[in-house]
């Protein structure tokens, strides 16, 4: 466990990303498409809002934040609450830069209507966590790698593959036991084809958002 809201080392080799729950009108959280870039190591690949921190970023809390509203237009101060923060945790490619990442968890408290606000992001999407606790929800993908080519695995989102960092986030909710965060919570198939940028498609018997416990000050979970 992490605790704070800050990483080791410098500023330049922290990142921040943050994932974004909406209960209504069900269950889900937000992904977006990166846009291809030959500067972008994520090119092109499916992602949680999130990037490197800034200088005048007074934590990595704020890094998510702005990112956030920069590439997906969500003002997180506004209209969400921060739930915690899950484990650390750092690229395993060589081929992608050094950076400690500290995944966020916000919840929605009030409409917040996501859309692509950066050229750096080529879509955004509404994901149903229904899709990703699915029988068969995981799969596998074969990336190229300079050694040739590999598996990884994966979930599937209008077409395109959630594998690497995303994937061991959204893993890593889906068993969300969250880091304190100072101050307390208050402080502020294989082709999942519903996912949808502005809206999802309701469907009876969704799953509530799962139960993510924080242990605060005094010790005691609390399930938020």
């Amino acid at each position: 466990m992490t605790g704070g809201t800050s990483a080791p080392g410098g500023s330049g080799r922290q990142a921040a990303v943050a994932l974004v729950l909406r209960q209504e009108p069900e269950p889900a959280f937000l992904l977006v498409r990166r846009a291809r870039s030959p500067r972008d190591p994520w090119s092109g690949q499916m992602a949680l809002p999130g990037g490197r921190r800034d200088p005048g970023d007074a934590d990595l809390r704020e890094t998510a934040v702005r990112e956030t509203h920069e590439e997906a237009g969500i003002d997180l101060d506004r209209t969400g609450v921060l739930l915690g923060r899950l484990p650390d945790l750092e690229p395993t490619s060589r081929a992608i830069p050094r950076l400690v990442i500290a995944p966020f968890v916000f919840r929605l408290s009030g409409e917040a209507r996501a859309r692509v606000a950066s050229p750096e992001i080529a879509a955004v999407y509404w994901v149903r966590i229904a899709d990703l606790t699915a029988p068969g929800a995981r799969s596998a993908v074969t990336i190229d790698t300079p050694a040739g080519g590999r598996d990884f695995p994966c979930y599937w989102v209008a077409g395109q593959p959630v594998w690497g960092l995303t994937y061991r986030i959204l893993q890593r909710f889906l068993r969300a036991r969250l880091d304190p965060i100072p101050g307390g919570a208050g402080a502020t198939s294989r082709d999942t084809s519903q996912a949808d940028a502005v809206r999802s498609d309701p469907g009876a018997d969704a799953p509530a958002i799962p139960e993510i416990t924080r242990t605060g000050d005094n010790g005691r979970g609390m399930v938020l």
